[in-house]
């Protein structure tokens, strides 16, 4: 039985780019096919020279093509992209990819403008849209913020987007802590982002697409920047990015109320904010200044998480060696819930160590079964605000 190059294409068709996560054929990188007799051979363009997952994409195609009836080899060819074909890729990417994920964001499926409102800003600059404030994005933006340092927030934020991936969910990671970047490292990412043309490609681990300064800087490498340049910064992650669909996109912010807030509730007016904190009554004083600052910018405080709420001994007793009360405290002031409670637990600082969040290291563990159930909290409670054009006030 004799292979034509229409079962090839058939079956490349499932064959996906882990970075971009579509289709070979729908990138435009199967260049050509050859079949001869019992021998097929694919050629590849691969959209920059040193494609980081060109290995990856190659053994995929390799091992799709070789599952055909009577086929005995499979030979992978390698080549670079020309200036049209990156071209095509380019507008390709601008495009949402072919048909609609299975996942939908509850509350999503008819998301636009709001009733009435003014257009809202979509990039610094003319002609720089940013599609997550777009009219039909299904994309929810989640800040997850906290008053001060030390409190486990970008812990929080990896387990929280892994949790959310594990369930289905296509999920983005933008860590916004310019000054104190730590998301790659935590969560393993072993390359940089790679670029299709001036567009940055965030690199996907563990099913979570991450773009940080991480990736632009030494790690011992101090960012002194000034205010604009911060914004200018976040706002290349957010315009020159290709982060696609995303069911969720999860901000790491710094803490405190500074520049990067500022920036961040100007280029993302519908983010929805949780608030992080530790038991303590000082740290939850100290949190409840960042819930302020995000209501003031207009964004909506969704709920509050309460990080190393207690430390559960051999015996099976529960120690709360930061006191108790302050996540359930700060989320009745703010008349918000209190989404979830995450223990003290040393695989999660592990984890983070060596780039394997305690949420895929131990996923019956106690920590990670906390950080699903605040997955499950997140999803449940829906958007803050939908949008829809059939609303319009006249």
């Amino acid at each position: 039985m004799s292979v034509s190059e229409a079962d090839i294409r058939a079956v490349l068709a499932g064959v996906h780019d882990p970075d971009l996560r579509r289709s070979v054929l729908e990138l435009g990188m199967v260049r050509q096919i050859r079949v001869k007799r019992r021998s097929v051979t694919v050629e590849l363009a691969l959209p920059m020279p040193g494609w980081p997952v060109q290995d990856t994409v190659a053994s995929h195609v390799a091992a799709a093509v070789g599952q055909l009836p009577g086929i005995g080899e499979v030979r992978v060819e390698r080549s670079d992209m020309d200036d049209a074909e990156k071209a095509q890729l380019r507008a390709v990417l601008a495009e949402p990819p072919d048909g609609q994920p299975s996942t939908v964001v509850p509350g999503h499926q008819h998301t636009h403008q709001a009733s009435g409102s003014a257009p809202q800003p979509l990039g610094h600059e003319e002609g720089r849209p940013n599609r997550f404030m777009a009219p039909g994005s299904r994309t929810r933006v989640i800040g997850v913020s906290s008053g001060k340092g030390g409190v486990g927030k970008s812990s929080v934020t990896v387990n929280l987007a892994v949790s959310l991936a594990e369930r289905g969910y296509d999920v983005g990671l933008l860590d916004a802590d310019v000054y104190g970047f730590s998301v790659p490292k935590m969560l393993g990412v072993d390359h940089g982002p790679s670029t299709v043309d001036t567009l940055l490609v965030p690199p996907v681990v563990h099913g979570v697409r991450c773009l940080s300064m991480g990736y632009f800087v030494e790690d011992a490498q101090p960012v002194i920047w000034r205010g604009p340049m911060l914004h200018k910064a976040l706002e290349q992650f957010l315009v020159d990015a290709y982060w696609g669909e995303p069911d969720f996109l999860l901000l790491d912010m710094p803490p405190g109320t500074g520049d990067v807030a500022l920036s961040l509730g100007q280029y993302l007016p519908r983010a929805e904010i949780v608030v992080v904190t530790t038991p303590q009554p000082a740290a939850q004083r100290v949190a409840q200044r960042s819930a302020f600052a995000a209501r003031q910018l207009k964004l909506p405080v969704r709920g509050v998480i309460e990080n190393m709420s207690w430390f559960t001994g051999d015996d099976g007793t529960r120690y709360e060696l930061f006191g108790a009360g302050g996540g359930a405290q700060l989320a009745a002031d703010l008349e918000v819930p209190l989404l979830g409670q995450v223990p003290l637990v040393p695989a999660v600082r592990q984890g983070g160590d060596v780039g394997v969040p305690v949420r895929l290291s131990d996923p019956d563990g106690e920590a990670a079964q906390a950080f699903d159930a605040l997955a499950d909290a997140l999803v449940e409670m829906g958007p803050a605000r939908i949008y829809r054009r059939e609303l319009t006030v006249r």
